[in-house]
C-alpha cells in the first residue's frame, strides 16, 4: 500500500489516463481490465476516480479508490499536433486515446434536462458536383436473378440496423419489403455465387410471397447435394421455392438519424459519460442506476432520490415523500387500463395528456437505458405500462412507447424492465403485447433501432420461439406436404418480414438445395425450443385485450 502510494505521488492520475484496474467478474474472481479515468474528486482528503472499463457496458462504470489502480501500467493522454484554430494562432489541446472532444461554433445552451437528437444531413447533399454530369452508359437488358443469401454478419446488422442497408424501390405493395437478388450478364443458370471479400451484396431469400414447402427427409439424398449430416435434422424441412423476382438497384442511404428515440450521441460529453444518480427508491424497492439521466442538478448529490412510485414524481427526502403521498391521489397510472388478466395490468398513456407522468417515466428510464435518447416532448408518443397489482395498488413492472405515427412501421420506441423485475419473463411480456397491439392494428411492426444489448438479446429470442412455434406446427394437409409463405408467417404474427427472415438466418437454419432454400430443424434446436416454451409461463391472453386503434393522421391535434 505504501509503495503505490508513493507511486502515486510521482504519477499525477488525470482524466483520459489508462490503466488497470482492479475488480470482481461474475465469479467473483480478482481481473485487471483496462479502464479509462473520466472524473477525479477528493472525498474526506481521499482521492475517488470514477472508471470506464474499455469493452465494458457503461453500466459497470463506477468510482474506486487508489489502491485499485494499477500505477505501474498507466498510459497518459495523447496531445495532438499544434494546429492553427479559427483565427489563425496555433493551438493545441489534450485527448483522451478514445474520446474526442467536438468543437462547435454555435454558442453553448444552458442543459435543461433535456438530451436531444440531431438530424444528419442526407449523404445526397453531401455529394453535389459542380461539373457537367457524365455521360449515361447504355443500358444492358436485365439478366435472370441469381439466388443468394447474405453472411451472418451482414444477417445480423440487417436485423439491427436496417436503415443502413441499400433501399429498393418495388412495383407493388405485395413486393414491398421483399429481398432483392443479384444478376449476371450472359448466363440464365441459377447457381449460388460465393460471398466474395470486399463486396457488398443484398440480402435475398427469395419472394417473400413464395410458398415454403415442409418435406420429409427419409432416405439419403444425393452426393451432389449439400445438406447438413442426416443426423442433425430431425423430421421436418422447409423449401423456399426460387422464381424470377423483379427487383430495381436500391440507392444507398445514410443511417436514420430523424427517428423518435435513436442512438445517444452524447459520449463526447463527460457529464453524460457518469452516473449521476446514487440510489432511487421506488416503493418497496432500490434501485442503483446503471446511466446518466438529466434530473435536476441539486438532486444528483443527494444519497437517495425518492420517487412516488405511482405517479413517478421526485423529491429530495423521506419526509418529502411521505407528506406527498397523503396528498397524491393516483393508485394506478393515470390512462386507461385496456388489459388485465390475474394481477398484471397494462395502461395505455397519452404522452400529451400525461404531460408529466410521460416525462417522469422517460427520467427514470433514461437510468437504464443509454441507447436512447430521452425527448422532453412527449406529446407524439402513447406509453403502455405494465403493471403488478396488489392490495396496495398498481405497481410498476415495465413499459414500452410507440409514436402515434410512425413512417416506418416502428410499433416499439423505447422498452424497459425495471431490475427488480428482471429476469422472469416480464420482458417478452412486453414485446408479446406490442405485437399484440399491431395484431388488432392490422399492421407489422419491428422496434425501432438500435436497441439495446438486453433488448436485443429479448427481441432475438422472441422472434426465435414465435417463429419456430409456427414452424412446428405445420401439419400435412390431405396427404400433401404443408406450405406456408413469408408473409403468411408475417400476417399471423404481426413481425416484420425483415425480421423473420434475418432470424432465420440468426438460428442458422437456412441451406442451400437443388436451386432452393431448405430451412432445416436440428433435434438441438427443437428440444431447445420445447424447454424454453416450458419456462414461458407468462403470455399475453387476446380476449383480455380491450383496445380500439385510433387513426391519428386524421386528428388535427394529438
Amino acid at each position: 500500500m505504501t509503495k503505490m502510494a508513493d507511486n502515486a505521488t510521482s504519477v499525477d492520475v488525470v482524466e483520459g489516463c489508462r490503466l488497470p484496474v482492479l475488480r470482481k467478474n461474475q465469479e467473483h474472481e480478482d481481473e485487471w481490465p483496462l479502464a479509462e479515468i473520466l472524473s477525479v474528486k477528493e472525498v474526506s482528503t481521499r482521492k475517488l476516480y470514477y472508471v470506464h472499463y474499455i469493452d465494458f457496458n457503461k453500466r459497470l462504470d463506477e468510482w474506486v479508490t487508489l489502491d485499485r489502480l494499477d500505477l505501474k501500467k498507466l498510459q497518459c493522454p495523447k496531445k495532438e499536433a499544434k494546429t492553427p484554430t479559427k483565427n489563425g494562432l496555433p493551438g493545441s489541446r489534450p485527448s483522451s486515446p478514445e474520446r474526442e472532444v467536438v468543437k462547435s461554433n454555435e454558442s453553448i445552451q444552458p442543459f435543461k434536462g433535456v438530451v436531444h437528437s440531431v438530424k444528419e444531413v442526407p449523404r445526397e447533399t453531401l455529394k453535389r458536383k459542380v461539373e457537367a454530369p457524365a455521360p449515361l452508359a447504355p443500358q444492358v437488358p436485365p439478366a435472370p436473378p441469381v439466388p443468394s443469401l447474405p453472411s451472418s454478419a451482414e444477417a445480423s446488422q440487417a436485423a439491427v440496423f436496417p436503415a443502413a442497408r441499400e433501399s429498393t424501390t418495388f412495383k407493388s405493395r405485395e413486393d414491398h419489403e421483399q429481398l432483392t437478388s443479384l444478376t449476371t450478364n450472359g448466363t440464365a443458370a441459377r447457381r449460388l455465387i460465393p460471398a466474395q471479400p470486399g463486396r457488398k451484396r443484398k440480402a435475398n431469400c427469395g419472394g417473400t410471397d413464395e410458398m415454403i414447402k415442409v418435406l420429409q427427409y427419409n432416405k439419403p439424398q444425393s452426393a451432389s447435394v449439400f445438406l447438413p449430416p442426416p443426423e442433425i435434422l430431425s423430421n421436418v424441412g422447409v423449401i423456399l421455392n426460387q422464381d424470377s423476382q423483379d427487383s430495381s438497384d436500391g440507392i444507398p442511404t445514410a443511417p436514420r438519424m430523424t427517428g423518435s428515440l435513436v442512438s445517444d450521441r452524447s459520449h463526447d460529453d463527460i457529464v453524460t459519460r457518469m452516473k449521476n444518480i446514487e440510489c432511487i427508491e421506488l416503493g418497496r424497492h432500490r434501485l442503483k442506476p446503471w446511466y446518466f439521466s438529466p434530473y435536476p442538478q441539486e438532486l444528483t448529490s443527494l444519497p437517495i432520490l425518492y420517487l412516488c412510485e405511482f405517479c413517478l414524481k421526485y423529491v429530495k427526502s423521506l419526509k418529502c415523500l411521505q407528506r406527498h403521498l397523503t396528498k397524491c391521489n393516483l393508485r394506478h397510472p393515470p390512462g386507461n387500463e385496456i388489459y388485465r388478466k390475474g394481477t398484471i395490468s397494462f395502461f395505455e398513456i397519452d404522452g400529451r395528456k400525461n404531460k408529466t407522468y410521460s416525462q417522469n417515466l422517460c427520467l427514470i428510464a433514461k437510468c437504464f437505458l443509454d441507447h436512447k435518447t430521452l425527448y422532453y416532448d412527449t406529446d407524439p408518443f402513447l406509453f403502455y405500462v405494465m403493471t403488478e397489482y396488489d392490495s396496495k395498488g398498481f405497481h410498476i413492472v415495465g413499459y414500452f412507447s410507440k409514436e402515434k405515427e410512425s413512417t416506418e412501421d416502428y410499433n416499439v420506441a423505447c422498452i424497459l424492465t425495471l431490475p427488480p423485475y428482471q429476469r422472469r419473463g416480464y420482458g417478452k411480456l412486453l414485446i408479446e403485447f406490442s405485437y399484440e397491439l399491431s395484431k388488432v392494428e392490422g399492421k407489422t411492426g419491428t422496434p425501432e433501432k438500435p436497441l439495446s444489448d438486453l433488448g436485443l438479446l429479448s427481441y432475438r429470442s422472441y422472434w426465435s420461439q414465435t417463429i419456430l412455434e409456427i414452424l412446428m406446427d405445420l401439419k400435412p394437409d390431405n396427404g400433401e406436404r404443408p406450405q406456408i409463405t413469408i408473409n403468411e408467417i408475417s400476417e399471423i404474427t404481426s413481425v416484420k418480414k425483415e425480421d423473420v427472415i434475418s432470424t432465420l438466418q440468426y438460428l442458422n437454419l437456412i441451406n442451400y438445395y437443388k436451386g432452393q432454400y431448405i430451412l432445416t430443424l436440428s433435434e438441438e434446436i427443437v428440444d431447445g425450443h420445447e424447454k424454453a416454451m416450458q419456462k414461458r409461463h407468462l403470455r399475453i391472453d387476446p380476449k383480455c385485450l380491450h383496445f380500439t386503434p385510433k387513426d391519428w393522421s386524421k386528428r388535427g391535434k394529438w
